[in-house]
Parts: structure tokens; C-alpha cells; sequence
């Protein structure tokens, strides 16, 4: 099963980057966590977002659509980060979330969410 792990961002990823000395910290512990991913044949894709301030937006209305430029509001329901993963089952996805370093400087969340499938839709 493929899931994506969304790092979800806070207000203080949204300002930029944290100071040098905690990210390179956490910069060297994730490393190590995504090298443990890679050897157990999990990892297929990781990456960073820049904060929502350098992103667009655009709104569908029918035929119009309305370009919208950053930043968001809410950060806690933007994605800062995400992993794409190839895990047997959720349980094994979880399992590896609790492994993974704090990715935020306080309090933070990773939400796990599945691809769809070709069972999924009908198709197999």
C-alpha cells in the first residue's frame, strides 16, 4: 500500500527557516530516519515545502478560475513536508511515524493518508 505522510505546518514554519543550530540538528536526525526508510525498502519520495508565502492558489468556478497568492491562513491545515511510502499495511505507516524525529521546534503533526488504489476504483 502506498501512503503519502504529510508534515503539517505551523506558524513558525511559515515564518522560514528555524535557526541554524536546531536545523541542522534536526536536519542530521532526519537524515538518519530517512536512511532507515531507504534501507527497509519503504522510502519512494521525501521532500520539503517552502512556507505558503512563496505559493499560489487557484480557485475553480466553472470556467473562471482566480489565482490566489499566499500566504495562507491556518497554518496547522497546510503542508509543510511530505514523505511517499510503500508499507505492507497503516499499522506499519504508524509504526514508522513514531519513529520519526519532531520535525517542528514544538508541538507538530503528521498526517497519513493512502493513495487510491486500483481496487479503490473499481479497476483490478
Amino acid at each position: 500500500m502506498r501512503v503519502m505522510v504529510l508534515v503539517k505546518a505551523t506558524e513558525d514554519s511559515e515564518r522560514g527557516l528555524p535557526p541554524k543550530d536546531w536545523m541542522d540538528a534536526m536536519m542530521a536526525a532526519m537524515g538518519r530516519f530517512n536512511d532507515d526508510l531507504r534501507e527497509a525498502g519503504i522510502l519512494v519520495m521525501a521532500e520539503g515545502l517552502t512556507p505558503s508565502a512563496r505559493g499560489k492558489r487557484v480557485a475553480f468556478d466553472g470556467p473562471h478560475r482566480t489565482v490566489i497568492d499566499g500566504p495562507f491562513p491556518n497554518p496547522r491545515d497546510l503542508v509543510a513536508g511530505f514523505w511517499l511510502w510503500e508499507v505492507k499495511d497503516m499499522e506499519e505507516a504508524v509504526a514508522w511515524v513514531r519513529r520519526c524525529p519532531n520535525p517542528m521546534m514544538g508541538p507538530s503533526e503528521i498526517e497519513i493518508r493512502p493513495l487510491y488504489g486500483p481496487e479503490d476504483l473499481g479497476v483490478a
